[in-house]
């Protein structure tokens, strides 16, 4: 009996228990938490999503690249949706009734209970008169949110563009955009996408039977505001870059300046390139394709894809290994007789210069001076095919300090690193059987060796700080108070001596400053110029003018590599365009000084683009790039273009008895 009776009270107790967990349940959901609230409601209140304004873009001296301009999204919640006068809508908004019925199908193929972008990239005016007629469109709301504009329509591949988001990207950013957002792709929009975003801002918003806004659910006590995204500083000076854009048009090349002291970008062009306000807007599909199908690729990011042969503009880095090595000094002298023999290959060289040390054939970049040093390091151990490789083994790890052939790590996307070939590499094609006459044209920067216009600029970074570089990089700062990320400050040395670097300086000086030097159309006034010309032979074309080289010589500002596809000899057109913009970021001006008789303006105007109606030449074969490569650097031929001036042609690429223009 006593048993029974305590049963019927467990049982009571338990049916207590069970009431108060669920009035303690009802009262959490009625009281406490608007969840269910929310969830019961959701067709009367909904999360309106407020877009941040994205971080605005400057250059170094804070100069707008990129800011932004309002627009609006007309957004479309099917199940919502009452008769409505269609052809009224369509008219504000500017399309037709049958593209309406095709944006309205395809909302609802993607929900009906959730809102999606009917018309995307509103006006403001049309936003007005939208706004003035919007409670005849049950269903149907708007959406503020802002889109680029670049005031200077310049560094197009150096900013980036904004795109909706793929579902790739839904993917990675783990649920912060939805479809129809924007996102940024390729450039500085791409890489610091996170810090320039911001934080989307969410309002409660209660509305009606007929859809008209009733003020924020519980006094806001749930809603966020929009933060909007960081400012970004660059390291790029808008007017070397604008200038570097307008010296490079109707041409094929790349310009990249840095600061030596620092690894800042000062300039970072891409030609040909295009206007990002292109990108921007309803037109975007129209122009994005009109600019891929450009046959000479504006989307390639030059000074960082773009994948050259350094040629004779490598010879200051050769020379810094054999001095170091200890095979020559700045006294040894090689005789020149217009001519190199590698073993049965007879090497052209431009011109007869007899006796020659180390300065002066840095300044006349002589061929034969290069290939004897490179000779003489590669058989300084002894001159059997085994001593010769290891030797190499050594000469091309030494090379790699100088930052070819891998990345440089610039915080930019998208960067290339172009082989330097290894010993394994050689002996994939030769076996056993090879020494330096096989392998001769590395010696000039020719052969089995490319860089990027970023990496020859850093290699003169290198040679102006004596020793060492900063990692490259775009950002100076981000925000108030972010900064850089600390392995931009750190130094990495080439390990090489500094006393070395002295001759091999005084070499490029005189290049630029000796009447007799390769480079002389790179000289500035008042302000010693330092560099080296580059002719880097083309198989499909004219040779690629090059030019590297800094300033001034002492406590070096700028160092920097400019490249011209099919522009012949780097005296012809990349040491003019070099100086262009060292005197530009040195001085703050141009001294409206000719070159040869040729005026900057000449040089804008010049039309070196490649004619894509030519049948190309024939390939060459894996034998003759390798063994047969004439490493003598070509004759300039005169450009024949219509939209050349012929009298610039005529002086500016007129190669000199001197051969000052090499």
């Amino acid at each position: 009996m006593d048993q029974l009776f305590n049963r019927k009270y467990i049982i009571q107790g338990l049916f207590v228990l069970i009431a108060l967990i669920l009035l303690g349940k009802l009262f959490y959901m009625q009281v406490v938490s608007d969840r269910y609230f929310l969830s019961a409601n959701n067709n009367a209140l909904r999360k309106i999503y407020t877009y941040p304004a994205r971080g605005v873009i400057l250059d170094r001296n804070n100069k707008v690249l990129a800011q932004n301009q309002p627009t609006y999204d007309l957004l479309v919640t099917p199940n919502q949706v009452k008769p409505f006068d269609t052809l009224s809508l369509c008219r504000i908004i500017g399309i037709d009734t049958i593209e309406f019925r095709k944006k309205f199908d395809k909302a609802v193929s993607q929900s009906r209970f959730q809102e999606s972008i009917l018309q995307k990239l509103i006006s403001v005016e049309t936003y007005a008169a939208l706004q003035e007629k919007m409670f005849n469109f049950r269903g149907f709301s708007v959406r503020k949110r802002t889109i680029r504009f670049y005031p200077d329509s310049i560094a197009a591949q150096f900013l980036g563009y904004m795109r909706e988001v793929t579902p790739t990207d839904l993917e990675k950013y783990q649920g912060y955009y939805k479809p129809g957002d924007y996102i940024g792709k390729g450039g500085i929009e791409k890489k610091y996408e996170i810090d320039l975003r911001g934080t989307k801002g969410v309002t409660h918003m209660l509305f009606n039977s007929k859809n008209v806004a009733q003020g924020s659910y519980n006094n806001g006590k749930l809603d966020s505001a929009a933060i909007p995204g960081e400012q970004l500083v660059t390291t790029i000076d808008s007017r070397i870059q604008k200038l570097g854009e307008e010296l490079l048009a109707h041409k094929v090349g790349s310009i990249v300046a840095l600061e030596p002291s620092t690894g800042e970008v000062l300039a970072f062009v891409s030609s040909p390139g295009y206007d990002p306000n292109k990108l921007v807007g309803n037109n975007f599909s129209a122009n994005y394709s009109e600019i891929i199908a450009n046959p000479n690729r504006p989307f390639v990011v030059r000074p960082i894809q773009g994948g050259y042969s350094p040629g004779s503009a490598f010879k200051p880095l050769d020379a810094l290994i054999a001095l170091s090595e200890g095979v020559v000094d700045p006294n040894t002298t090689f005789n020149c007789p217009g001519y190199y023999w590698a073993g049965n290959l007879k090497k052209k060289c431009e011109h007869i210069d007899g006796p020659i040390a180390l300065r002066k054939g840095i300044a006349r970049s002589c061929n034969t001076y290069f290939f004897s040093i490179f000779a003489k390091l590669m058989t300084k151990n002894g001159g059997s095919y085994a001593k010769q490789q290891s030797t190499y083994e050594d000469w091309q790890n030494k090379v790699r300090k100088f930052g070819i052939g891998d990345t440089l790590g610039i915080d930019f996307p998208g960067e290339k690193a172009y082989k330097l070939f290894r010993k394994a590499d050689y002996d994939k094609i030769y076996s056993k059987y090879w020494g330096n006459t096989s392998i001769i044209s590395v010696a000039i920067g020719q052969g089995e060796i490319n860089t990027t216009p970023l990496q020859m600029a850093n290699i003169m970074a290198i040679i102006a700080n004596r020793g060492y570089y900063l990692k490259p990089h775009v950002v100076k700062a981000i925000g108030t108070g972010k900064g850089i990320d600390p392995r931009f400050k750190e130094k990495h040395f080439a390990g090489i001596d500094a006393r070395f670097y002295e001759p091999v300086i005084d070499g490029m000086q005189d290049a630029v400053n000796q009447s007799w030097g390769t480079a002389i159309e790179s000289r500035l006034p008042n302000i010693v110029m330092c560099g080296k010309t580059g002719t880097v032979q083309n198989n499909r074309g004219k040779n690629h003018s090059v030019f590297i080289g800094f300033a001034p010589r002492d406590n070096p500002k700028i160092a920097i590599a400019v490249i011209v596809e099919n522009g012949g000899y780097g005296g012809a057109y990349a040491a003019p365009i070099a100086s262009f913009i060292a005197e530009k970021y040195l001085t703050d001006s141009l001294s409206g000084r000719t070159i040869h008789g040729s005026t900057i303006q000449m040089y804008k105007d010049t039309n070196l683009l490649p004619n894509f109606l030519t049948k190309p030449l024939r390939p060459k074969s894996k034998t003759d790039s390798l063994l047969n490569k004439t490493d003598s650097l070509k004759k300039a031929l005169p450009v024949k273009n219509k939209n050349t001036n012929n009298a610039f042609n005529k002086v500016a690429d007129k190669p000199r008895n001197n051969a000052a223009s090499k």
